[in-house]
């Protein structure tokens, strides 16, 4: 960061591009008047050295792009929506596309100004592409922003599955190979992975059911027409403590303050495994860093905020912000882990 508030002299943004060397002609021009040359230099290096803000186009809104109304990409883009909007004095709204594919392929292919985001799961963005075609690179399309916020799932079942812990489950699964029927609201979503990675790691073998929401999801979970969810906690949670529902472990190897302090955690009977669910916000790619940095800031401001932060937790979901650079880190990991647990599960990518 230089002392004009921007990085244009770490790595030149366009402005400081064009700017510079005019600044550099006039200077030469008015060598023989020495102040009123190194004045015009400073002026015309400060124009060049706007601050990322400024770099944002004046009055025009945000877009942040994600999946369809009422989802939990959906919660966490209008509660930063809400934030952003406050503090950058500027419309920030959120475009909901129903499809998993459509958001991501909209921002690929969006000017890297700043003015169009995409807020997404990271299961959904990187690890889709593994299992069909989708028309963007989830890597090399896009400009990490933050690590928005994370969420751990518990392994919810129906009551009447006799199993008060994950190692009684796991003994049932065995007996009965395929006869439990897990929910899968989304293909490569948390709820499919998750179960996917349990089967791989524990040796069970279980049977997906689609489900379009979570809520017809849940209805079917507290029925008994599925036996098990790796649900997300704030839809799970209410009907675990009616008791209509029993929550055996949590996903998340890492203790998160949103589970209850006796839940333990899956990895406890099946080491290794980890399956932390999060929110990221991208740019598309080729964004200039000094605007990524200056969202990256300001959208960490916002989380931090107590009334941002009280809505998330009611929703189960603990807000986080990371620097761009720890979500380039973790979508590089995750990746690799992803694409390890899609072939050894056999689930496969469709041409």
């Amino acid at each position: 960061m230089n002392r004009f508030g921007c990085s244009c002299f770490e790595t030149p943004c366009s402005s400081a591009r064009t700017v510079i060397p005019v600044a550099l002609r006039l200077a030469r021009r008015d060598a023989r008047t020495g102040t009123a040359a190194r004045l015009t230099v400073i002026a015309l290096l400060m124009a060049g050295g706007l601050s990322a803000h400024a770099q944002l186009q004046p009055n025009k809104p945000i877009r942040l792009v994600t999946t369809g109304i009422g989802g939990g990409t959906d919660f966490a883009a209008r509660q930063l929506a809400t934030g952003l909007t406050a503090s950058l004095n500027r419309p920030v709204i959120v475009e909901n596309r129903g499809s998993s594919v459509v958001p991501g392929d909209t921002v690929a292919k969006a000017q890297p100004d700043g003015h169009t985001l995409l807020v997404t799961s990271g299961g959904i963005h990187w690890v889709l592409p593994l299992f069909q075609k989708v028309p963007y690179d989830a890597v090399k399309d896009f400009a990490p922003v933050t690590i928005m916020a994370a969420f751990p799932s518990v392994l919810a079942i129906n009551a009447s599955v006799p199993a008060s812990s994950v190692s009684e489950f796991i003994a049932i699964a065995k007996a009965k190979p395929g006869s439990l029927n897990y929910v899968m609201t989304a293909e490569g979503g948390s709820a499919h992975l998750s179960a996917a990675m349990f089967s791989v790691m524990a040796g069970v073998r279980m049977t997906p059911v689609p489900y379009k929401n979570t809520g017809t999801a849940i209805t079917d979970l507290v029925s008994g027409q599925v036996q098990l969810f790796f649900s997300a906690l704030g839809p799970v949670m209410p009907h675990v403590q009616a008791g209509r529902v029993k929550a055996l472990g949590s996903t998340s190897a890492r203790k998160s303050p949103l589970l209850p302090p006796d839940m333990p955690a899956i990895a406890e009977t099946v080491p290794g495994y980890d399956m932390e669910a999060v929110y990221c916000l991208f740019a598309p790619a080729h964004t200039p860093t000094a605007i990524v940095r200056y969202l990256n800031q300001e959208i960490q401001r916002v989380l931090k905020q107590p009334d941002v932060k009280e809505r998330f937790v009611k929703a189960g979901i603990e807000p986080r912000g990371s620097s761009a650079a720890e979500l380039e880190e973790l979508r590089r990991v995750d990746l690799a882990r992803m694409t390890r647990l899609v072939k050894e599960a056999g689930l496969g990518a469709r041409d």
